[in-house]
Parts: C-alpha cells; sequence; structure tokens
C-alpha cells in the first residue's frame, strides 16, 4: 500500500455519482479543490481522505457501507490490493476462531483496523471477507484473470469433486477450489506461485473451515504434494509457458506416458494432473485449443488415448474465459484402475457456438450419459469416437473436426469453426515471436566448421544413409504399413511433421533418433535443420543426422546457426536442387549460457514457422469453404457488395 490511499478522477466521479466532466468542473471552480498527491498531468491522482473531506463539505457524498469504505482504503489507484486483502483475512480468521488478532506488520494498515472490526461485527468474519473478496474478484487493471464461476462450476462438475478430495495446482485466486467447495468436497488443496494470491486461496477455505491447505511455490519444479493422490484434479494452467523446468524434469516420475516435449508446457500440467489423481479419479484442465493438435504433442496423445486416459474432449464457446477470443477446451481424464481394459471410445463435444451459460448444462449432460455408458450422438454437438479412429497421422483431437456434418448447415458451421480456429492461431503469432533487438555495432565472430566441431567432440555425425534400395515406405492410416518403428523422412524434416515412413527392411540401416537430435536433408531446394524432439523413431535415408554434446553444444542453437542463407551458400553445390555437405557449414562460437539464451530464440523462430504453416493451411480452407458456400447460397455476404448483388 502507498503511504496514503489516493483515487482517479474517475474513482471520484464514481464516488460522487457524477460524470467525470463534473469532477474537472469542480477542480477549475473551487480553489479548495485538494491538489493532486500523484499520477501524472493527464491521470492525476488524488488523496482518498481529503477528497472524501471535501465531497462530505459539500454535500456531494453520500453514505457508502462499512465494506465500500474499507475497500477504497485497501485498493489505491495503481496497486494490486491482495497483499492488504490477506492482511484482513487473516485478521478476520483470528476474530472468527476467537483469538487475539496481532497488529498487521504494514503500519499502513493500522488505521483500518476499526473499520475491519466494525465490518467482522455487522456481518460476521465470513461474510465479511467475502464482501471485500467481491470487490477484489471484479475485472480491473492489475487485477489477476480469474476462472468465471460458471466454467468452475461446470469444470467440478464433469470432475465428479462431491464427496472426495480435490487438488488444485494453479489456483490463482482459488476459483477453482471455491466452486469444488460449492460442490460439497470434502477437503481442498491448492499450491500458486504468487504468494498473496496463495494466502488469499488458503484464507478463504480457512473461514470456512474446510481442511486443506493452499501452499506457495512452482507445482512443476517444487510439487508441494508430491506422492499425495486425490479424488479429483481441476486446473487452469498459464498457457504457453517458455520456462516451465523441461530441463530440470527430463526424467520426471511424472511423466506417466512419457517424456513431455519443451514446447507442450500444457501436457506436463496434464500429466502433472494425472500424477496426482487416485485410479478411478477424474481430472479437469483448461486448454488452449492448439494443444489438441500440435505435431510436437502427437506421442503424448496418443499415449494418453491408448492407456484410457484421455476420455473427452470439451470445445467451449469463446469467451468463456481468457484470453476472451479464443474458444479454448477442456480436458477430461480418468486415472484407470490397474489392468482395467482400456475403454473403446473418447467423447468430443463442440460447444463452441452459443453461450456458456446455455451449453453448459448440455455439456455436462452429455458426459454423464457417456459416463453411464449410453450411446451419445448428437449431431454438430456430442460424438463418441472410436480410439482407433483417433490414433491417425495427426492425433487431432480438435472437436470440430471429428464431428459427423449437418447437412444443411455443415458449410456454415464448418467455415465458422476453421475461422475460429485461423483466429486462434494468428492470436498465438505475436507470443511465438522471438523479442530480439538489433545491435548497433556487428560484433567480431568466431566460427567453427561442423567438420571441426565433430573432430572436438562437440558433435557426432551419422548418416546419410544411402542404401540402394527405395525410400521408407508411407504410412497409411496413421500406422506403419510393414509394422515397423516410424520412420523420419526427408519430406517430414522440410514440412516439419512427424515421421511417416516406415522400417520395412529395405533401409540397409536402422539408426535411432534421440530428443536433442539435429537432422538435415542432404538434397534439398533450401537448407533445412531441425531439432528431434521425440525419440522412438529411425533416421529415413539422405538425411545427415547430427548429435550434440549437450555439455558444450546447444541443439537449438547449432540448428539455427545450420539453416542461415550464408551456409546455404557454403555448404551447397550451388546447383538447380542443392546437395549439401554439412560438414562445411560454419557455426558460431559462444559459451553454452549464450548458445541456450540464442537456441531459445531459434526454437520460439521454429514454432513461429510452424505457426504460420498452419495459418496458411487454414487459411486456404477457410477460403475454399467461403467459395463453396457462396456458390452453393448456403452462406450470404452481410458486406456492401453482398448488399449491392441482391437489390
Amino acid at each position: 500500500m502507498q503511504a496514503n490511499a489516493t483515487i482517479t478522477a474517475a474513482e471520484i466521479a464514481r464516488l460522487a455519482g457524477v460524470g467525470r466532466a463534473a469532477v474537472s468542473n469542480w477542480r477549475k471552480r473551487h480553489a479548495d479543490f485538494p491538489a493532486p498527491v500523484g499520477g501524472t498531468a493527464s491521470s492525476p491522482e488524488f488523496d482518498l481522505i481529503q477528497v472524501e473531506q471535501w465531497l462530505r463539505a459539500q454535500g456531494k457524498l453520500t453514505e457508502t457501507t462499512t465494506s465500500d469504505r474499507l475497500w477504497r482504503r485497501l485498493a489505491p489507484a495503481g496497486e494490486s490490493p491482495a497483499a492488504a486483502l490477506a492482511a484482513v483475512g487473516t485478521r478476520l480468521l483470528a476474530l472468527q476462531r476467537g483469538q487475539r488478532p496481532r497488529r498487521p506488520a504494514d503500519a499502513r494498515l493500522t488505521p483500518l483496523i476499526p473499520d475491519i472490526d466494525a465490518l467482522a461485527d455487522e456481518l460476521g468474519p465470513q461474510r465479511a471477507f467475502d464482501e471485500l473478496w467481491q470487490r477484489f474478484s471484479a475485472p480491473g487493471p492489475g487485477r489477476p484473470f480469474a476462472t468465471p464461476d460458471n466454467l468452475a462450476d461446470l469444470m467440478v462438475g464433469l470432475a465428479s469433486v462431491g464427496g472426495g478430495s480435490v487438488l488444485d495446482p494453479a489456483a490463482g485466486t482459488g476459483a477453482l477450489l471455491r466452486a469444488a467447495v460449492r460442490a460439497d468436497c470434502t477437503s481442498a488443496y491448492g499450491q500458486e506461485l504468487d504468494e498473496d494470491l496463495a494466502r488469499l486461496a488458503g484464507l478463504w477455505l480457512a473461514l470456512r473451515e474446510v481442511p486443506g491447505e493452499v501452499s506457495v511455490g512452482d507445482s512443476m519444479r517444487a510439487d508441494a504434494f508430491a506422492g499425495h493422490t486425490f479424488d479429483a484434479v481441476v486446473c487452469h494452467p498459464p498457457f504457453g509457458a517458455t520456462n516451465w523446468g523441461d530441463q530440470e524434469l527430463g526424467h520426471d516420475p511424472r511423466w506417466i506416458v512419457g517424456t513431455t516435449p519443451r514446447t507442450e508446457p500444457e501436457l506436463a500440467w496434464v500429466q502433472h494432473a494425472l500424477a496426482h489423481l487416485r485410479a478411478g479419479g477424474h481430472a479437469v484442465l483448461l486448454m488452449p485449443p492448439t494443444v489438441a493438435g500440435r505435431r510436437a504433442g502427437r506421442r503424448i496423445r496418443a499415449e494418453l488415448l491408448r492407456r484410457g486416459v484421455l476420455r473427452a474432449v470439451v470445445a467451449l464457446p469463446a469467451g468463456a474465459a481468457a484470453p476472451h477470443g479464443v474458444p479454448l477446451h477442456l480436458w477430461v481424464l480418468r486415472r484407470p484402475a490397474i489392468d482395467a481394459p482400456p475403454p473403446a471410445r473418447t467423447l468430443l463435444v463442440d460447444a463452441a457456438g452459443g453461450e456458456l451459460a446455455e451449453t453448459g448444462p448440455r455439456i455436462l449432460a452429455a458426459w454423464q450419459a457417456f459416463s453411464a455408458d449410453t450411446d451419445i450422438e448428437e449431431a454438430g454437438f456430442a460424438h463418441a469416437v472410436p480410439v482407433i479412429e483417433l490414433l491417425d497421422e495427426e492425433v487431432d483431437l480438435t472437436p470440430a473436426r471429428r464431428q459427423p456434418a449437418v447437412a444443411d448447415e455443415a458449410t456454415g458451421e464448418q467455415l465458422v469453426r476453421t475461422r475460429e480456429r485461423l483466429a486462434a492461431v494468428v492470436g498465438d503469432l505475436p507470443a511465438l515471436l522471438p523479442q530480439v533487438t538489433p545491435v548497433p555495432d556487428e560484433p567480431e565472430a568466431d566460427f567453427l566448421t561442423v567438420a571441426e566441431l565433430v573432430r572436438s567432440g562437440a558433435v557426432q555425425l551419422l548418416g546419410p544413409i544411402r542404401a540402394a534400395s527405395t525410400d521408407a515406405v508411407p504410412v497409411k492410416d496413421g500406422e506403419p504399413a510393414a509394422g515397423g518403428p516410424p520412420v523420419l523422412t526427408v519430406p517430414d524434416v522440410l514440412d516439419g511433421s512427424a515421421p511417416s515412413g516406415t522400417d520395412d527392411g529395405r533401409l540397409g540401416q536402422e539408426i535411432p533418433l534421440d530428443v536433442g537430435d539435429v537432422v538435415v536433408p542432404m538434397i534439398a531446394r533450401q537448407l533445412t535443420a531441425r531439432v528431434v524432439t521425440t525419440s522412438g523413431a529411425l533416421l529415413g535415408r539422405n538425411l545427415y543426422l547430427l548429435r550434440p554434446n549437450p555439455a558444450v553444444l546447444d541443439p537449438w542453437f547449432l540448428a539455427g546457426q545450420l539453416r542461415t542463407s550464408a551456409n546455404e551458400k557454403q555448404a551447397s553445390s550451388l546447383s538447380g536442387t542443392l546437395r549439401f555437405d554439412i560438414r562445411r557449414a560454419q557455426v558460431r562460437r559462444l559459451p553454452l549460457d549464450a548458445q541456450r539464451a540464442t537456441g531459445e530464440a531459434f526454437r520460439r523462430l521454429d514454432a513461429f514457422e510452424s505457426a504460420i504453416r498452419q495459418a496458411t493451411s487454414l487459411g486456404a480452407e477457410l477460403v475454399q469453404l467461403t467459395a463453396d458456400g457462396l456458390a452453393r447460397g448456403t452462406i450470404r455476404s452481410d458486406g456492401a457488395l453482398g448488399r449491392r448483388l441482391s437489390d
């Protein structure tokens, strides 16, 4: 808190029940109007107590409630009130327990003690905290985004939290834990990185005497509940985290279905939730829609399906939660009992249209029917899809792509969904683009060739395989034709796609790929280098494999250095279709820490490039759907041209 609580002109207008212009007039006409004590010339801030005294003397201040008066002093302009509200909650909890409250550690809270105690006497400690909590939870500058109550209630309903213990490993302000309490859970536990928010969530539970606790810390790196399991897990994890601990957690026991790729932080949260579930328990996580189809997560999604863990994916209406322009997904998981046969179907629900208040009960009813083994088939909304159909090359779990088309509105509905997916991908682009700054003077650089790196032991060079046999046989319907392991081919590397070939015995040599390997086509129109992010595939023909020593060389740094235009000239034969000798390519000499920083920028650039390709594909699909619909008359243009043509 500031030494004196302050208030903006807009807040003065709300306090007095007038327009902003009236406050400007008061400042001009009344010489005794309080002078600004902070802010800027265009947005001044005023001492709250001085303003209240002036308004009261002028007869312009209506009487306010104790909670309103207290809140204004707790939430001065430009400041987060979380710490102050936690201090108030601590005093209210002591009052509720009949204990003698300690004086606040922050002396600036001391003048507020009479109002805190008066509010506790008036409403009781629990309701007093709720009154202040409602104001804290209201959207506003500097306020944390909270999961909306209607969405939180849907999530705990899907997780069947009633009568059991609940964990939220990314508790935030505690919205999901509060929903779990409303749904009659027996105990509630959470973990939150922000200390003030964790205190607030824990105080809310304590004031209701709900067994449990909310711990402070990073759930990924410092799991406060390691080894503990719960009847249900609900979670709104952070989206798109780039520093979530993948390097420290490469062999973490929570990775039940395999090591989580660096670029799939949300799938790390999925596995974290799964690791904390008791057999038969459910987890529900709010996810960005891109997680359902990103290439890097294909292996994890496939394993979740094969083991019967992922039971449903629900596409929500746009605006259900922040970021409000993106139609988010809910993933429903179940920890299967040991030796239980995996279920044959997974429920996909497309509720992207409409409002959550209307579709929420319908989503819950579809899930309950599916859980009771009732046939569920609502065209255009809910579809129980055989797991075997989902285990294709993409393992794309986007509900809209798996729904049976409704004949009368197929083009229009598909167009809307494609446009939403395109908007979501385009919306992710700014966050994916690396933040770079031009260097005024080009620094002196020392370069080593790949051949020199090989001789020094910094990198191992394998391949290319050039057996006198045909290329790897393409995968058909998502399964290798000959049942062998998948093989990474040149087109896979050029397209940035998953391995699409198979070892049918004609490769002549088997070289398994490891995470962190760098692969480069020997023959291509452009020098391309890709980092391997999942293991289990074999090196295909006409590919170089560079395996860096992680103690001296970062793989993403290496791949980014190799793909430069300078190296394309340095390593190529300069013919029409380029043949590359990767040994001649040059790599800048940098310390490992600097390599990792630059490598992270190269990794983000790779993700940006992948998103651009996806946007291009979705854009082409959107153009075709629009053209088809306009030609058949199943959609119409709402633009000016459309109106003129119809006149």
